[in-house]
């Protein structure tokens, strides 16, 4: 068996847009042992300019950038560093993205609420030849799959939700409003975002949350995705 301490340390390259977030990221890489920070991106275009250097061993890509989409980045990886191992971070939880991402060539899919610390680790574990996923994800994903083998004859469609929905009775009664701030929530937006789309203050917003939180009895925006997905709150 070869020695950890005689193998060449874990290449690792950044695309993400969150200063303090990748910040996060940088520090936790570089301050890990057998592991080096090779480059960092920003947007689009800095990460196809980063594809153009050698190659890094693990590409970690937000999705939503501000010059366009994470899934271009994976499909450039593909072609430009095809040894090159990619896992998204993202605050996006939907099928779609998930689907895409795992089609456009990623071996892992994390959702923001990991900490850096949990980051590194799920990078050795890619590295390692594993698949990481967040357990929100996995979850859906395993209920989707149940749901599917169940029905046999009639595998639920792609766009549904991953997971059954309630029957409409026992559905919160979220307002309309309510429904838009989630549905934006569930695209990323900040609350600041989410005000100027909707016309009102950062403070309503906060109301409109916290309103939306009591009535689905959860305690985060995860929580609040998953269980408005559970739901049928969400469309697809």
């Amino acid at each position: 068996m070869p020695n950890p301490a005689l193998s060449p340390p874990i290449q690792v390259a950044l695309v993400e847009d969150d200063v303090f977030f990748a910040q996060a990221l940088a520090d936790a890489i570089q301050a890990a042992a057998s592991m080096d920070l090779q480059g960092m991106a920003a947007n689009c275009q800095q990460a196809r300019q980063m594809l153009t250097t050698p190659a890094a061993d693990v590409l970690l890509v937000d999705l939503g950038l501000p010059d366009g989409s994470g899934l271009d980045i994976i499909r450039a990886a593909q072609q430009l560093w095809p040894r090159c191992l990619v896992m998204v971070s993202t605050v996006f939880g939907d099928e779609a993205h998930v689907i895409q991402s795992l089609e456009a060539g990623a071996s892992g899919y994390l959702l923001k609420d990991s900490t850096p610390a949990l980051t590194v680790e799920e990078i050795r574990n890619v590295y390692a030849g594993g698949s990481p996923i967040s357990p929100l994800i996995a979850r859906q994903l395993l209920t989707r799959f149940r749901y599917a083998m169940a029905s046999e004859s009639a595998p639920m469609p792609l766009a549904s939700s991953l997971v059954p929905q309630m029957p409409q009775e026992e559905q919160a009664r979220l307002s309309p409003r309510e429904r838009q701030v989630l549905d934006y929530i569930t695209k990323g937006f900040s609350y600041e975002e989410i005000g100027v789309l909707m016309g009102v203050s950062r403070n309503s917003v906060l109301s409109f949350v916290r309103r939306i939180y009591a009535k689905l009895k959860v305690r985060s925006q995860l929580e609040a995705i998953y269980e408005a997905r559970v739901q049928g709150l969400l469309a697809p």
